[in-house]
């Protein structure tokens, strides 16, 4: 179990509130599955992870030979494996770099037949916990891809090249502006990570329905475990306890729920930290009448986020100064119906293929508009995210389904991410057509410690050189800002 998270921005939840991560030791080359071989699940818990090594490929057999093949081309040719509808490859040094191309390709569970490849979105470094974090220095992160959606599969074939002329070494940035960057002295043929794994996770039983807009929240469970209540009872003033959805609200009125509203009792101490969390939330709110409705928002409970996978507790950062857009690069060939298996999907790709403590954006949204409640702490709280990596303190992460560098956002999830902005930014004072200052952890295009100005409303690539939001998605940000600060009345 990784170290414990205790900062002076981080605040426990209690101390029993869910079981600890179990992450899974990386698989070694001796445990490599035969061809066709079903790997076993890597645990009991519902939904599962078949974790895979790569191995050289070439064009003949005197390939697995030669040392250089395993830095230039990796992968698996087709084979049966047990159900998955997500797919992503990680490595062991979270710190290093895959240059290169990752293609899949699968074979639906429903017909037999196999798609054509796949592009896997290789750069996701630049997500995740800032590097001197608690969640940050963990010893069980792991580099890894972005996952991509697949849908129900039973087969699969991948390939994973090395790019020529990849840069050796990078340089960081000390000159003003977003795109700061000294280039490359050389550039060669970088060599792929060291433990390359295929990840096929199988997200596991649909919960149940979540109630159509507009309708109450479904009643609570009779009984919830302690990690349910947890989960829950951070957002209990929006929501009943277990509900699968928090109600819109002309205006909210309980800006600064109590965090400990759950049936565990608090560890000594806890409670009022969590309050002192609180605390901007409700002289903010008091100060600044700008606060946008609160939107309708999927719990963690509505998408079926199993609990005891989480590291126990929550981490809490001092306020909310600005809010970063992501898209999930999962791709697009999701229907609304699937996002619950979406979202159970990635979230145990970033708790058990990354090492990441919790799922990583703090909300997600879909194509349709649906927005979804996503690192635990209560949606009405500073909650301390992984999105962005180096400016994570004092900012959210919203992170779009779908892949937006070359399709256009739906204009329902360009509202959505609006009208989120609206209430949560309002919370906390902020002006969505404004500007703030956020200070660089470092790991990104600025020295840590260095102060840079953001848009409130900002892309993940102005942080980090990075495509992401994608450029379609990019450039609707101006029209989520305008629309965000008309819900806040401005």
């Amino acid at each position: 179990m990784r170290a414990s998270l205790a900062s002076s921005i981080a605040v426990a939840c209690a101390a029993a509130l869910a079981l600890p991560v179990t992450l899974v030791a990386p698989a070694t080359a001796t445990a490599r599955p035969a061809a066709n071989a079903l790997p076993p699940a890597q645990d009991e818990l519902p939904g599962s992870t078949q974790s895979l090594p790569l191995r050289p490929l070439g064009a003949s057999v005197r390939s697995f030979g030669d040392p250089g093949a395993a830095a230039r081309e990796q992968g698996l040719g087709r084979r049966d494996v047990r159900p998955f509808s997500l797919v992503g490859v990680v490595w062991d040094d979270p710190a290093a770099e895959l240059h290169g191309t990752v293609q899949v390709r699968t074979r639906a569970t429903a017909d037999g037949v196999w798609s054509a490849w796949q592009d896997v979105e290789t750069h996701n470094e630049e997500h995740g916990a800032d590097p001197e974090s608690a969640e940050g220095a963990a010893g069980t992160l792991r580099g890894s891809t972005a996952p991509l959606w697949v849908g129900d599969s039973d087969g699969v074939e991948i390939r994973v090249r090395a790019e020529e002329g990849a840069p050796v070494g990078t340089a960081e940035g000390t000159t003003e502006g977003a795109a700061e960057r000294v280039p490359e002295a050389r550039t060669a043929t970088a060599p792929l990570p060291a433990g390359l794994r295929l990840e096929l996770v199988d997200p596991g039983e649909e919960p149940a329905a979540a109630p159509a807009p507009g309708t109450r929240a479904m009643a609570p469970p009779a009984v919830l475990t302690a990690a349910e209540a947890a989960a829950s009872g951070v957002n209990s003033r929006l929501a009943p306890y277990g509900a699968t959805v928090i109600p819109a609200a002309p205006r909210d009125d309980t800006v600064a729920a109590p965090v400990h509203e759950t049936a565990a009792e608090p560890a000594a101490g806890e409670a009022a930290a969590a309050q002192t969390a609180a605390a901007p939330v409700r002289e903010a709110a008091a100060k600044k009448p700008y606060i946008g409705p609160r939107p309708r928002i999927i719990t963690r409970k509505g998408w079926g986020a199993d609990e005891k996978i989480r590291e126990k507790g929550f981490v809490y950062t001092k306020t909310i100064k600005a809010a970063f857009v992501h898209h999930s690069a999962t791709g697009n060939n999701y229907t609304c119906g699937q996002v619950p298996s979406v979202l159970r999907g990635i979230y145990r790709y970033h708790v058990k293929s990354s090492g990441w403590r919790d799922f990583g954006y703090n909300f997600a949204v879909d194509k349709c508009g649906n927005i979804y409640e996503g690192r635990a702490g209560g949606v009405a709280k500073p909650v301390l995210g992984a999105h962005t990596l180096g400016f994570n303190t004092n900012s959210m992460g919203v992170a779009v389904l779908g892949t937006f560098t070359s399709s256009t956002p739906p204009a329902a999830a360009v509202t959505a991410v609006a009208r989120l902005t609206a209430w949560k930014l309002g919370l906390h004072g902020i002006d969505p057509k404004g500007t703030q200052t956020l200070v660089s952890g470092g790991g990104n295009l600025y020295k840590k410690g260095r102060k840079v100005r953001f848009h409130t409303i900002a892309g993940h690539r102005d942080g980090f050189a990075t495509d992401c939001p994608g450029g379609r998605l990019y450039n609707k940000l101006g029209t989520a800002r305008a629309s965000s600060a008309k819900y806040q009345g401005r």
